[in-house]
């Protein structure tokens, strides 16, 4: 465990938010879970017990590290239950009003030398780190989904942020047993900085008629051996979370290449978000999915 952070507090109790509350307590924090419902707080307990009872029945975990890992995760009912960490990740939806709100209201309950993270996968660290009081104590720590299988973790200094806040980060992410790299804050970092256009340019491909959905992903996997195709991976990660990184992009860098697909806008109008939802590129309610186009 590194040396000051003992207590992690997890802003978000949604995919990213119990996943991270999943290796937080795997590696013997204290962690404690905040969203605004108390379902969704059990909801995402629930999702980590039941991840980790998959990995005892494949052999991954033992029982008993299950339980004590488990034991560590507390759900905090309201923000003032965070007073007492040493580490507050932010696991909210990429929506920058909403972040700010949170901040906040969270800055005022924090212990002082508690540090604040977010988990954004864009948005900029040091446009956050200014909407609250302790800028050289705020960092970028973007865990990838699945969090517990994922191994890499993006690290990202704001211009503010502090020598010894960006050591006890790399120090935390590594006690994790993940794998850092190290990125500047630019919109989108380096791996959605590369992994959305590559989508968006395969929704175009849809959008354009060039292949189908099936064309297209069946192209990628076994053309380009991507162990799932573009679009079943849009699909998976929320199409209302792609757009929102390919609008930061686009906005952030000024380049036409970054428009997103007007196909990609309008299934988020559906509300067609992807497996979360039922239905995106696949419809999901079949057994096995089908393309919806």
């Amino acid at each position: 465990m590194t040396g000051s952070i003992r207590t992690v507090g997890v802003v978000g109790a949604g995919q990213m938010g119990s996943g991270i509350a999943h290796v937080a307590a795997l590696a013997g924090y204290r962690v404690k879970l905040y969203d605004i419902s108390p379902e969704r707080i059990e909801a995402g307990i629930a999702t980590v017990s039941g991840n980790m009872a998959r990995h005892v029945h494949s052999g991954k975990l033992e029982e008993k590290v299950r339980q004590d890992a488990l034991s560590r995760i507390a759900p905090a009912k309201t923000m003032e239950d965070l007073s007492d960490a040493d580490l507050v990740i932010e696991a909210a939806t990429e929506d920058e009003t909403v972040k700010r709100k949170i901040f906040a209201q969270l800055c005022p309950v924090l212990n002082p030398e508690a540090l604040l993270a977010t988990n954004t996968s864009s948005i900029s660290i040091t446009r956050l780190a200014a909407q609250t009081d302790r800028p050289e104590r705020f960092i970028g720590i973007h865990f990838m989904n699945p969090v517990p299988v994922m191994k890499l973790v993006e690290v990202i200094r704001g211009i503010a942020t502090e020598d010894h806040t960006f050591e006890l980060a790399k120090n935390f992410v590594e006690s994790l047993d993940k794998t850092i790299t190290v990125a500047e804050d630019f919109p989108a970092f380096i791996v959605n900085r590369i992994l959305l256009p590559m989508i968006n340019e395969a929704i175009y491909t849809l959008y354009e008629g060039v292949g189908t959905v099936e064309a297209i992903d069946t192209a990628m996997r076994l053309g380009a051996n991507h162990p799932m195709g573009p679009l079943q991976l849009a699909d998976f990660i929320g199409l209302d979370t792609c757009l929102s990184i390919m609008q930061v992009l686009y906005e952030g860098l000024a380049d036409s290449k970054y428009r997103p697909c007007p196909l990609l806008v309008k299934y988020v109008e559906a509300g067609w978000l992807g497996r979360k939802t039922g239905r995106g590129f696949y419809d999901y309610r079949e057994d096995p999915p089908v393309p919806t186009r």
